[in-house]
């Protein structure tokens, strides 16, 4: 049979008045309407709950028994609405996000603590890693959006343009270039460059926009805080996103802006097409939104 909610709650409502009146006022219901319930409910499960008669109810063994379950199936019904509940009004959740880490340093720390402080109940996800692996998330599961420089338009996946980001020359405030009055792709082919990893965005976008203009590239290296040492140290110059210039907010160091042709970085908002998102990630997609470097 099919046990409803109502009958469950009838059953447990006379069980603890031992009386139909006040068990049926209990439950909004007439008596007669009442008793019909706990009729469909003995006769679909074949067994007598109740000793009835005109003064008195009480539970038959049978019903004593099923009183232990329907009392559990009560509380895990209780327990499923309240965690529905919290986490359509945000008081409950998870919401993963995977970002690139110039974002993830920079940008995210502030947006966060404003959604922590909304939604302090949310635990949150942070994958700081770069486009390739924040697109792999998203397509694998493990992240509910993303913040990529890579458009992922597929059938699994959809993007929307999120942010531009343009590129600065960094090098030393001693450094000859600091003096040129406009730069040209030219001039950063004279000098030592520190390059961040073929793997990463900015490599890719540096070298789509200067090609075929060769670099001196002195060394490759996986983070921009080793950049930041290695110009500070004279070893050579780089070029790096406006997002990522927190890192060479450093005594000694010169940063300016590098307008050439082609040198922009479009970071996307990438998603899943076919799952809709958690009431939280909702909310911290909107939030995300409204905070767009």
């Amino acid at each position: 049979m099919n046990l409803s909610s109502r009958q469950l709650d009838a059953f447990l409502a006379l069980a603890t008045e031992r009386h139909f009146t006040r068990a049926a006022e209990q439950c909004h219901l007439s008596q007669p309407a009442f008793s019909a319930l706990i009729r469909t409910l003995e006769e679909g499960l074949g067994l007598r709950l109740f000793d009835r008669s005109t003064r008195h109810v009480a539970l038959t063994d049978e019903g004593r028994n099923f009183m232990a379950a329907a009392e559990r199936i009560r509380a895990e019904i209780d327990a499923a609405l309240d965690a529905a509940r919290d986490s359509a009004q945000l008081r409950r959740g998870r919401v993963s996000l995977a970002l690139l880490p110039s974002l993830a340093a920079g940008w995210l720390p502030q947006v966060l603590a404003e959604f922590r402080e909304a939604h302090p109940g949310i635990v949150l996800e942070i994958a700081d890693v770069l486009s390739e692996p924040c697109i792999e998330r998203v397509a694998g599961g493990q992240a509910d959006l993303a913040l990529a420089a890579i458009r992922a338009d597929t059938p699994l996946l959809q993007a929307e343009p999120f942010c531009s980001d343009d590129f600065h020359l960094v090098c030393r405030d001693d450094h000859p270039l600091v003096r040129r009055r406009k730069l040209t792709a030219a001039d950063l082919g004279d000098w030592p460059f520190i390059h961040l990893a073929r793997t990463s965005s900015v490599r890719q976008y540096l070298e789509a926009a200067l090609h075929p203009q060769p670099l001196r590239t002195l060394m490759e290296v996986e983070q921009l805080a080793t950049v930041m040492g290695m110009v500070r140290a004279g070893l050579g110059i780089s070029v790096v996103p406006t997002l990522t210039l927190f890192h060479f907010q450093q005594a000694g160091l010169h940063t300016r802006p590098l307008p050439l042709p082609g040198l922009s970085r479009q970071v996307y908002l990438v998603r899943r097409r076919d799952r809709s998102l958690s009431p939280a990630a909702q909310a911290l997609l909107a939030l995300i939104r409204q905070r767009r470097p």
